[in-house]
């Protein structure tokens, strides 16, 4: 049976699809009223009848940005209502005089309180006010809740309350879908345990929704079956990617659609991950086989926004992010994500001053080269002007969208005039201007924790990434960069590859020596989360997952922690092993150590995993280094605002291993442009990759 996988983006819907042991690759316009839709579309035109999918969406994420989630409740501590409202009282923008915060997920009259308490060891001080519940079960139906949170103080510590409470609720109420935070996010933090626990709640409904309408879609038309469990009996069985790099089956994803959030930019990092993995296999003789260790800064560069991660060595995640300023305390990969993107829309501002978005054209309208109703210039018009894009090489000139260039010249004319330029300096303004905003966001995950830069490798990705990619390097002072061989549709060749995952966490906010003392309260643990991950993992069809653990650590008095793997074993020398590697990456991340201060452990991680897709990507011998026979032409291309620049064109699918060009250049294919600057040259390895190394400094991207 073919595997497929298959992102959501924001302006196209991307498939690659092994069968056979051949790679294919596909791109259709999203459809944003309905994802499903474009993935049928993407799977007609495929021929793909049967098959294994691996699906990213964006279906919780624009919930939570749009505000569009289900109407939810939340039932709490009573005297701790008000916790969504209060937050944590920091200030986003140190010198923004007013600040608004986003609204809460849960309106005022839905935060609702009932009788009861634990204490910190998890014992009873006041029992669960079951008749309360009953009544507050009229109250929900009354006003037509869709879905209830349940975060009882301390329930991290005993879940009984939890468990009884949604009960009781279930028992009025059995088609409400109920959240328990002891199940979400059994971990310590009141205010992080209820947003993560409000968001699975405000976004669990939108999901199951989409998951069970695309599993009816892809079942056999004189069969109609309602959703399964994990989808065994369906005509394609679909598994759903994570945020944490993972995917899993339909069932857990629906149950804890909040782990779905930022499910495509996950994908991304994977696919270039695995990438980078098979660059490390090179052969002696390639002069880019020094990659030993996959050391990559990953740009994945689509219509809407730009994602970047930092591997060093190994894929990052972590357990603090933020979305649309609501904390969000799951395992995710480490990814920054800002808004700059094909489609971003260049404006002049009131200080007449360019701005490049974050506002985007998305799918729809898009560009106004699509010629789809758009009228506002974006960052994919202005490539277009200064000759980077060509319509003959869009989509392989055979793709569902055709660029006007009329169009987008006379879009960057009319923006350049409001800022006294041309249209040709205008786009390179727009391009500049995003250029800007996405070495901010590579800074941020590179110098500003301690890396440089310049000991990495640049992998771009996404439709747009290998068109900014040698700027963004030059900036960065980074002197190679790995173009894969399907750089626009290399999220969906993460989630082919992707690992079956379940995440599962505790706390245990002891300190190191007493544990060191008495190591049971970390066995205990690890065994129930353990099995947790083993039970769910089991449902795919994992018998023996591999499981890893790691601990949350941090010096006594401070407020945040590192996480640091230990091992299995967890006898003294393991935990005396983490304590270690938590002084050395605190060094790292922060330039100090204090190895006399007590180290706290605050929570136990645990992750099983089964292996995912494992292709054998094609592997070609080292050739001539002639690169003539890939060559289209020459056209005029806008580097800097002196002249155009006669500029080689190369057609992708021509390039053989071996072979070796100079910049500038420009390589098209149906997913993807690279541009090569001046002073680069490139050279095509055994897998199909594009390197891209710095010969000279005799461009400067800023012209």
């Amino acid at each position: 049976m073919p595997l497929v996988g298959v992102d959501v983006g924001g302006t196209f819907t991307d498939f690659v699809v092994l069968a056979d042991g051949q790679i294919k690759v596909h791109k259709v316009s999203t459809t944003p009223a309905d994802q499903s839709q474009a993935i049928l579309e993407g799977l007609r035109v495929l021929g793909v009848e049967q098959a294994e999918i691996v699906h990213g969406m964006t279906v919780a994420t624009n919930a939570l940005l749009e505000r569009r989630g289900a109407k939810c409740a939340l039932v709490t501590t009573k005297g701790f209502g008000d916790i969504l409202l209060i937050g944590r009282q920091n200030r986003p923008h140190l010198y923004r005089l007013s600040q608004q915060r986003p609204p809460p997920l849960v309106v005022d009259e839905l935060r609702l309180e009932v009788a009861e308490r634990l204490d910190h060891t998890g014992a009873v001080l006041h029992p669960l006010d079951k008749a309360a519940l009953l009544q507050m079960a009229e109250q929900l139906r009354q006003a037509g809740v869709e879905s209830v949170a349940i975060v009882f103080l301390y329930s991290f510590r005993n879940p009984a309350h939890e468990r009884d409470a949604a009960a009781l609720l279930h028992s009025r109420l059995p088609d409400l879908p109920i959240s328990l935070s002891s199940e979400i996010l059994p971990e310590y933090r009141e205010y992080e345990r209820t947003t993560t626990t409000v968001i699975n709640a405000y976004v669990q409904p939108l999901v199951a929704r989409y998951l069970e309408r695309l599993e009816r879609s892809l079942a056999p038309r004189d069969d109609n079956p309602p959703l399964p469990s994990a989808g065994q009996n369906s005509w394609s069985k679909v598994r759903i990617m994570q945020s944490n790099g993972g995917a899993i089956g339909l069932r857990q994803a629906a149950e804890q659609a909040a782990r779905l959030v930022l499910s495509g930019p996950a994908g991304g990092v994977v696919g270039a991950f695995a990438i980078a993995e098979h660059g490390a296999q090179l052969t002696p003789s390639t002069p880019h086989s020094a990659l030993r260790t996959p050391n990559v800064i990953t740009l994945d560069m689509g219509g809407t926004s730009t994602d970047v991660a930092l591997c060093p060595g190994q894929i990052p995640t972590t357990a603090e992010s933020m979305v649309d300023g609501l904390p969000l305390r799951l395992p995710i990969i480490d990814i920054h994500t800002v808004g700059a993107g094909g489609g971003s829309i260049a404006c002049v501002d009131a200080g007449g001053g360019l701005r490049v978005g974050p506002r985007s054209a998305g799918a729809a309208p898009g560009p106004v080269c699509y010629g789809r109703g758009g009228i506002e210039p974006t960052v994919t018009d202005a490539n277009l002007v200064l000759g980077r894009l060509d319509p003959a090489g869009f989509l392989g000139g055979r793709g569902d969208v055709t660029l006007d260039v009329a169009a987008a010249y006379q879009a960057l004319e009319d923006l350049g005039r409001r800022l006294d330029l041309d249209a040709e300096a205008a786009a390179l303004g727009v391009v500049r201007v995003v250029n800007a905003t996405m070495e901010r966001a590579l800074r941020r995950v590179s110098v500003e924790r301690g890396h440089d830069p310049r000991y990495f490798t640049l992998l771009p990705f996404g439709g747009a990434g290998p068109l900014h990619a040698c700027d963004l390097a030059v900036a960065l002072g980074v002197r190679r960069i790995l173009v894969p061989p399907f750089p626009g549709v290399l999220s969906a060749y993460g989630m082919l590859v992707a690992d079956v995952v379940s995440d599962a966490s505790q706390s245990v906010l002891l300190d190191a020596e007493a544990l060191l003392a008495n190591l049971a309260p970390l066995h205990q643990a690890l065994a129930s989360q353990a099995e947790r991950v083993q039970a769910i993992l089991a449902n795919e069809g994992i018998a023996t997952p591999a499981i890893t653990a790691a601990l949350d650590m941090r010096y006594r008095g401070q407020s945040y922690e590192l996480t640091v793997p230990i091992d299995l074993s967890l006898d003294q020398t393991a935990l005396r092993g983490a304590i270690a590697a938590f002084h050395q990456s605190h060094e790292q991340r922060y330039g100090y150590a204090m190895p006399e201060e007590t180290v706290q452990v605050v929570t136990c991680r645990v992750r099983g995993s089964g292996p995912g897709a494992n292709p054998t990507l094609p592997k070609q011998p080292l050739g001539t280094p002639d690169a003539s026979e890939a060559r289209l032409l020459d056209k005029p291309v806008w580097f800097d605002h002196s002249a155009p620049t006669p500029t080689a064109c190369y057609e992708r699918a021509r390039l053989r291993a071996g072979h070796r060009f100079n910049g500038p250049a420009i390589v098209f294919q149906f997913d993807a442009t690279t541009v090569v600057l001046p002073g680069w040259e490139a050279q095509v390895d055994e897998y199909g990759n594009l390197w891209l190394q710095q010969t000279s400094t005799v461009f400067s991207p800023q012209g």
